[in-house]
């Protein structure tokens, strides 16, 4: 695997920490099982085993910077100026700050600067699609390089992770790179194509992917071939049982077939009307 430096950046707040009278700061630097932006075509989540090796070896020779900068070192593992935490939630980070970095801490302090990032390099990953057919990339294993409170995100540069689904895939990078600029790198991953259902009446029900600030989701029918009685739900319901999640679209195509086989012609419907039955007194008469 093509092991270059990538940059994530986590939507957690980076703090001043009362920490025995030193200048110390902190926070999360990744989190666990969280989503993340779209980032150019697919999204990533990591896993929380992703820093166990890092972790093991003793977090050697990580850095904190101010905005990943080497001239703005804040802390090492090596001087233990910094330290890491792994818990449910993710990668907790606490700095140490020089005196002569009063302005990043002065800065954490008036809520400049609220976010935090890691850089890392991958040693294992995976590529799969979400429940909604997004392309989505599994942090598994990697090395961690630096942590950094940041003031404003940079752009992320997700080419090693295309790089890494070329690699999987057998795919030329620019290839993956065109169909990641297109938002088709579902069809490297098997993923579901877009459908569109034709649900009677001129009615047409298409998946809708959600802009490019979250992960790609599926709309819903229209209002009309959504509505259905109670005793309708009910059946639906227990026609599922042990099917297990049932995609929206999907559902409301199964519904419409259903409703297809339930139609009755007008013959069909005169030989169920059976004759009114004879009004019990007269036939005792």
């Amino acid at each position: 695997m093509n092991r270059e430096t990538e940059r994530r950046y986590t939507r957690g707040l980076v703090e001043v920490r009362a920490d025995s009278g030193r200048r110390t700061i902190g926070g999360y630097a990744a989190k666990f099982n969280r989503l993340s932006q779209n980032l150019g075509g697919f999204v990533e989540r990591i896993d929380p085993a992703f820093f166990n090796k890092s972790a093991g070896d003793g977090w050697p020779g990580v850095l904190a910077r101010y905005n990943h900068d080497d001239n703005m070192l804040l802390g090492t593992t090596a001087a233990g100026t910094l330290r890491l935490r792994l818990d449910e939630t993710g990668l907790d980070y606490t700095a140490d700050l020089p005196e002569h970095r009063g302005d990043v801490l002065e800065l954490i302090a008036r809520g400049d600067v609220r976010q935090s990032s890691f850089a890392f390099r991958t040693l294992d990953d995976d590529w799969s699609v979400t429940e909604q057919g997004f392309p989505l990339r599994t942090l598994l294993s990697g090395q961690l390089v630096d942590v950094a409170p940041v003031n404003s995100p940079a752009y992320l540069d997700t080419s090693t992770g295309l790089r890494s689904l070329a690699e999987r895939t057998g795919a030329e990078v620019a290839e993956v790179e065109r169909l990641a600029r297109e938002g088709e790198l579902r069809k490297l991953l098997g993923g579901p194509a877009p459908t569109v259902i034709d649900l009677g009446g001129g009615q047409h029900a298409a998946p809708v992917e959600q802009p490019s600030d979250g992960p790609a989701a599926v709309a819903d029918a229209p209002n009309g071939a959504a509505e259905r009685s109670a005793n309708d739900h009910e059946h639906e319901t227990s026609a599922s049982a042990g099917q297990g999640d049932t995609h929206p679209v999907l559902a409301v195509r199964l519904r419409h077939a259903e409703l297809t086989k339930r139609r009755i012609s007008p013959l069909e419907q005169g030989a169920t009307h059976s004759a009114p039955v004879p009004d019990r007194q007269g036939a005792e008469k």
